[in-house]
């Protein structure tokens, strides 16, 4: 058996072997040089050569079989370089699979549905429905889908060369497909266990988004709080303006409030036997408070820079406009703010502080 201090020892590592790999091939001043895309196939290679794409897939399945904790620290340190390319989509999807014991393949993977208002059904082993918004559907070489039917839910492997998949871009130029599903005849499916909560891709995927913007919003900070000591307006460092300095207080609270949040809800998440009221609870109000803290933050960043902040040469909007976009993956903050309300309405006024405590 491991002890505490093993197991943090070997997620320390595999966070670290995330980073150097973010460092040495996914620097964004490369990549803005890079107009190409060249970056993308090595730094895909490289991560595949570690297993982190597989991170959450158990060794039986063909995944590395790193714990939840791991693979959520690997997704803070994506969101702090702001990488393009689908590591938490083929995280999540290689997780879904192994809910079903679905050995997962090689190579980008995607999951669908990636929106709450948007259901695939499987009836008779035929899948159909659209899903709007799936992140790099376009790039995926496989779709790890959610469906209903009849007999409940179930979890199917499609080969994403027999969807329709209509190209779109999110704020960041990102790719967010409409993938339509007109009868497609899965690689394989199996029925989700009963235990299985309908909401638990939606919330997996929106803890993921939230590590990530708060991992962002960390490299925002970094980079205003360096260019506010090295830009000289009036004979002196706006460092010392009093009004810069207002706003990088503001900016750094808005970090520390996404951290925080997000981190309280991976480690609940990585903890819990099951999805309940609680974890429900963790999820949703990181996804909700990241995403006010990326709208924050981000317009406190760029008024920082100044004119040099709108420029499209500039790194910072390659943190930004993610940051921004990662808000409306996995149901936007105005969605689960309403889903939020709901479950305290159904509890009750007498139950909203053990609720709340509970953590």
């Amino acid at each position: 058996m491991k002890t505490g201090s093993a197991v943090a020892e070997n997620e320390n590592i595999v966070v670290q072997t995330a980073e150097k790999i973010f460092a040495d091939l996914a620097d964004p001043q490369a990549i803005n040089r890079d107009k190409e895309g060249a970056w993308k196939a090595p730094l895909w290679q490289t991560l595949s050569d570690a297993g982190l794409p597989l991170s959450w897939v158990p060794e039986n399945c063909g995944g590395s079989g790193a714990s939840m904790a791991e693979g959520f620290g690997v997704l803070n340190a994506a969101g702090r370089f702001a990488i393009a390319v689908p590591l938490a989509e083929t995280m999540l999807a290689g997780w879904l699979l192994a809910q079903a014991n679905i050995p997962s393949p090689e190579g980008e993977m995607t999951v669908a549905p990636a929106n709450p208002r948007d259901h695939i059904t499987l009836n008779e082993g035929i899948l159909s429905g659209r899903a709007r918004g799936v992140p790099f559907a376009n790039a995926a070489k496989h779709i790890a889908v959610l469906a209903h039917g009849t007999n409940g839910l179930s979890i199917a492997l499609v080969d994403a060369s027999k969807c329709r998949i209509e190209a779109g871009l999110n704020l960041a130029g990102d790719s967010s497909d409409t993938v339509t599903f007109d009868k497609v005849a899965p690689i394989t499916h199996k029925p989700a266990t009963r235990s299985f909560d309908p909401n638990a891709l939606l919330l997996t995927g929106g803890v993921a988004r939230s590590l990530q913007i708060a991992g962002a919003l960390e490299s925002l900070l970094d980079i205003s709080v360096r260019y506010s000591n090295e830009r000289v307006a009036f004979e002196k460092k706006i460092s010392k303006f009093q009004a810069v300095q207002h706003n990088l207080a503001r900016l750094a609270g808005e970090s520390a409030a996404a951290l925080a949040a997000a981190t309280s809800a991976a480690d609940a998440l990585s903890t819990a036997s099951g999805f309940n009221d609680e974890i429900f609870l963790e999820a949703v109000s990181a996804k909700i408070r990241c995403s006010e803290a990326a709208e924050n933050g981000s317009g406190i960043a760029h008024q920082v820079h100044g004119a040099i902040g709108v420029t499209r040469e500039h790194i910072l909007h390659r943190y930004s406009l993610r940051a921004l976009a990662w808000r409306d993956d996995f149901g936007s903050e105005s969605y689960w703010a309403v889903e939020l309300g709901r479950l305290v309405a159904r509890r009750g006024a007498d139950e909203l502080w053990p609720l709340v405590a509970s953590r």
